[in-house]
C-alpha cells in the first residue's frame, strides 16, 4: 500500500478497497494454507500473545525462570547419570550440574527460589554402582 488514504474516506472503506483490489490482482492466491481452515486452538479465551506462543512451540523454545530451568536441567542430569556407561561419566555429569547449582546459589536471579543444593557425588556413584550390579548380575 503505497498510496495515502484520501481525505474524507473512512479508514475501513479505504482498507476494504485496498484488499478488494489486491484480491482482484491475485495477490492472495498463492498464500500458504489458502483454501484450508484455520488451525483449531485449544484455548477458547483470547490471549494477545498467542502468536508468540505458537512460534515458540514451532521452534521448540520455552521460557522458564532461570531457577526452574536449572531444576529441570538437574533432574535431567540425574537421569543421565543413572544411565551413564562409566563411573567417570557419572562423576563428570554430577560435577558439571553441581557447578551450575553452586553458581546460582551464590548469585540468585530474580524469580522463584532454586530449592536445590549440590548433589553428593559419592552417593550418586554408589547408587549407580548398585543399580549397575543388579542389572549385570
Amino acid at each position: 500500500m503505497t498510496e495515502r488514504k484520501p481525505p474524507g474516506v473512512s479508514f475501513e472503506s479505504w482498507i476494504d478497497k485496498q484488499i478488494r483490489e489486491a484480491e482482484a490482482r491475485g495477490e492472495f492466491d498463492q498464500l500458504p494454507g489458502a483454501g484450508k481452515p484455520l488451525p483449531a486452538t485449544s484455548d477458547t479465551t483470547y490471549d494477545e500473545l498467542w502468536w508468540i506462543k505458537q512460534k515458540m512451540a514451532r521452534e521448540g523454545l520455552s521460557v522458564l525462570p532461570p531457577t526452574l530451568a536449572l531444576r529441570k536441567e538437574a533432574e535431567d542430569a540425574l537421569a543421565r547419570a543413572a544411565e551413564a556407561p562409566s563411573e567417570r561419566v557419572v562423576r563428570q555429569i554430577v560435577t558439571e550440574i553441581n557447578a551450575k547449582i553452586r553458581e546460582m546459589m551464590f548469585k540468585p536471579p530474580p524469580g522463584p527460589p532454586l530449592g536445590l543444593k549440590p548433589y553428593d557425588v559419592e552417593e550418586i556413584v554408589r547408587d549407580w554402582r548398585e543399580r549397575r550390579g543388579r542389572h549385570e548380575g
